[in-house]
C-alpha cells in the first residue's frame, strides 16, 4: 500500500477528511522531518506509516477545536507538532511556532517556505520569557502544546499567551487523568476556567490520546509566568 493510500485509510478510520492538496503537503512535511531527523533529533518515530498515524493524524484530530481564522501559538513546537500540521490543514489560521532550540526553528522556517505556507512565524525563544513580552502576552485565541510537560507546569507556560475568551489546549496521552487531578487549580490561578477533556483512540494502533482545554475567563496575574526553575520545582496547585 502506498503512503498516500495508507494516509487515506488512517484518515477515514479516524474520522478525518482533508483535500488531496493538503494530504500531499502533509506527506511532504513528513519527508522533510524524517530527512532532517538524520541531522538533528526531531522524532523517535521514523517508520513512515507510524509517523502518519501517530504524528499527522494525531495532530489533525485537534483541528475541529480551532475556530476559523484563529490566531494560534504552539509552545515548544519541536519538529512542528502540532503547529505545522495545523497550518497545513488550516490555511486560514494565523500561527506562531515557538521553540527554545534555534536549530529546530531554522528547520521550520525552511520547511514553511518550501511548502509555500503563509501567515506563519517561527520564533526562537523560551516560553516563560516570551510570555511576558507585550507583543505575545494575551495576544492569541489559542495557545496549544503537545506532550511538552505535565499539565500543571504547561499551564503556566501557555495560559499567559491567551486572550480573554480564548483557550489553552494541551494534547496528551493516557496519563491525562492524573495530570488533571494535580492541576485542578492551575488554570483558575492563571485566569482559566474548568478543565474540559476529550479522549479518543488513534487507529489502527488504538493508542489513547486526549485533548485537554481551558477557556480564559480572566487576565493572568503579572507575576506569571515565573522563572523556569520555579515553574518546574513548584508547579501551581
Amino acid at each position: 500500500m502506498s503512503l498516500s493510500a495508507y494516509f487515506d485509510k488512517c484518515a477515514q478510520e479516524n474520522g478525518i477528511s482533508v483535500s488531496s492538496d493538503i494530504k500531499d503537503k502533509l506527506l511532504m512535511f513528513m519527508e522533510e522531518v524524517l530527512a532532517e531527523n538524520k541531522i538533528q533529533n526531531l522524532t523517535a518515530i521514523t517508520d513512515e506509516k507510524d509517523f502518519i498515524e501517530l504524528h499527522l493524524i494525531d495532530c489533525l484530530k485537534v483541528t475541529p477545536h480551532i475556530g476559523e481564522c484563529a490566531k494560534v501559538i504552539d509552545i515548544g513546537t519541536g519538529a512542528g507538532f502540532p503547529g505545522m500540521v495545523i497550518k497545513i490543514a488550516r490555511p486560514d489560521v494565523d500561527i506562531t511556532l515557538i521553540d527554545s532550540l534555534n536549530k529546530r526553528i531554522e528547520f521550520l522556517k525552511r520547511t514553511a517556505q518550501k511548502l509555500g505556507l503563509e501567515n506563519i512565524r517561527c520564533i526562537h525563544g523560551r516560553a516563560e520569557e516570551m510570555g511576558r513580552k507585550p507583543e505575545f502576552r494575551a495576544q492569541f485565541d489559542i495557545a496549544i502544546s503537545r506532550a511538552v510537560a505535565r499539565l500543571s507546569v504547561l499551564s503556566e507556560y501557555c495560559i499567559p499567551y491567551v486572550n480573554e475568551g480564548g483557550h489553552f489546549i494541551a494534547m496528551k496521552g493516557r496519563e491525562y487523568r492524573e495530570e488533571i487531578e494535580e492541576a485542578q487549580n492551575a488554570a483558575k490561578i492563571l485566569g482559566g476556567d474548568e478543565w474540559i477533556k476529550e479522549e479518543f483512540e488513534l487507529k489502527p494502533s488504538c493508542a489513547v490520546r486526549s485533548i485537554i482545554s481551558s477557556r480564559k475567563i480572566a487576565a493572568t496575574d503579572e507575576k506569571y509566568p515565573r522563572r523556569a526553575k520555579k515553574i518546574s520545582s513548584s508547579p501551581l496547585r
